[in-house]
């Protein structure tokens, strides 16, 4: 299994933004919300799943998963996001593991948002880079992107592990204030040091 560096950080973070910094670099980037994405979307075999336990309306026209309308009812009922992790989760771990152990890159970076609140993915991982950012920028990333009102996305960082346990339980923290050049930085001092781990087994 090729060495794997476990990325995770609060939702508004910037995750995506450091993955990509690493992939330029020629790390392999494995990404669990893209590998939900593509499970979830128009036919595939997790919508069905989906569609007999909660009802067709949580599908889209095309077949695919209405995001929008699950993540409302995954945040109001607490059993219908158990449901729908015990759907989702198994897959996304499966096709994760698969996309690791077949990278060619000298390591991997895995993406997981949850990675402390799911407890999956440790065994994966040798080691665990926390994005952190301050909760204000977090805020405003997040209603940017997605469009969603401040008290849900409070709601979502409530649910998470708190940014104190997060950084506790780092191995490696990268800082994103939204410095670019800051951020490029501290990605390439990582690289060349996980390239020096990787290459030591």
């Amino acid at each position: 299994m090729p060495f794997a560096v476990g990325l995770t950080g609060g939702i508004g973070s910037g995750k995506t933004m450091v993955a990509e910094l690493f992939a330029e670099l020629g790390a392999g980037v494995v990404d669990t919300d893209e590998i939900a994405r593509a499970l979830t979307g128009p036919g595939q075999a997790a919508v069905g799943e989906i569609a007999r336990r909660f009802g067709p309306q949580y599908v889209t026209a095309d077949g695919a998963l209405d995001r929008a309308r699950m993540r409302k009812l995954a945040f109001e009922d607490a059993r219908a996001k158990k449901d729908l992790e015990s759907i989702l989760h198994p897959l996304i771990r499966r096709e994760a593991e698969r996309r690791v152990a077949n990278s060619t890159a000298p390591y991997v970076i895995l993406v997981v948002p949850l990675l402390f609140e799911s407890g999956a993915y440790q065994k994966l991982v040798r080691r665990v880079l926390v994005v952190d950012s301050d909760q204000e920028t977090r805020i405003e990333r997040v209603r940017r992107r997605n469009n969603l009102p401040r008290e849900e996305i409070l709601a979502i960082m409530a649910s998470q592990v708190g940014q104190a346990e997060r950084l506790r339980r780092a191995d490696d923290v990268i800082r994103n204030d939204g410095d670019l050049a800051a951020l490029g930085a501290q990605v390439a001092t990582l690289h060349r040091k996980y390239l020096d781990l990787a290459a030591e087994g």
